[in-house]
């Protein structure tokens, strides 16, 4: 795994020559379905499979749309992606990035599944990176969407798109500090025509608007997922 992302950065050093503004890192796992008796193999419900879990990381250069897969871990599917290992993981390759790239900025896109207390304060000490993290919904945030939610029901009555944006500052009991949240507060409607709120959440570092953040950074690492 090492020598794939020294290689890796090492032919994007010779291409791009320096000309970095930024790096962005992806991380995403995906499912190896296994068959037989394997060894560490686990039925994964998500998934509906027996298979592994490997860990991808991919590393994309300014505003280029091209990814480039850095690191693979191949993993049971019975871990979860808080465990100690991805910070392990992302904290080596950081570190390789940092080293090609010293004036560049680092963009961090996960998904709601790696939100932990010990990921998100190794990313709130690392200089000059900035992160865009799905969290899960909870009776509190749930409770700091109700007046966004109220906003979305009157657009809707009123034929606009139902669809506002806020933020607020959040501390789960497990966090060393209060963070910024970003929330997209949605109406959705089911197949009988019913409405249904649908609120969704991501803390972040960044400092553009919450439409911004949601919309271009966090929807932007669903649709190259």
């Amino acid at each position: 795994g090492l020598a794939l992302a020294r290689s890796v950065i090492a032919r994007q050093q010779k291409r791009l020559r320096g000309k970095v503004r930024q790096v962005t890192i992806d991380l995403d796992p995906t499912d190896d379905p296994t068959h037989g008796q394997q060894e560490f193999t686990c039925f994964n419900a998500h998934y509906d499979t027996y298979c592994y879990l490997p860990l991808l990381g991919f590393v994309s250069f300014n505003d280029e749309p091209e990814q480039y897969l850095v690191t693979a871990l191949l993993r049971p599917s019975n871990v979860t992606e808080k465990s100690p290992v991805v910070v392990g993981l992302l904290s080596r390759l950081v570190s390789l990035v940092r080293t090609a790239w010293p004036k560049a900025t680092i963009n961090l896109r996960l998904d709601g599944g790696f939100a932990c207390p010990a990921l998100l304060a190794y990313l709130d000490s690392v200089p000059r990176l900035e992160y865009v993290c799905g969290l899960a919904k909870n009776a509190v945030l749930e409770r700091r969407a109700q007046p966004l939610l109220a906003q979305a029901r009157k657009r809707e009555k009123q034929g606009h798109k139902a669809r506002v944006y806020g933020e607020c500052r959040y501390q789960a009991q497990s966090w060393d500090r209060a963070r910024r949240v970003v929330i997209k507060a949605e109406i959705v409607h089911n197949l009988a025509g019913e409405a249904k709120d649908n609120p969704r959440f991501v803390v972040t570092n960044k400092r553009q608007s919450p439409k911004f953040i949601y919309q271009k950074a966090y929807c932007s690492r669903g649709e190259i997922e």
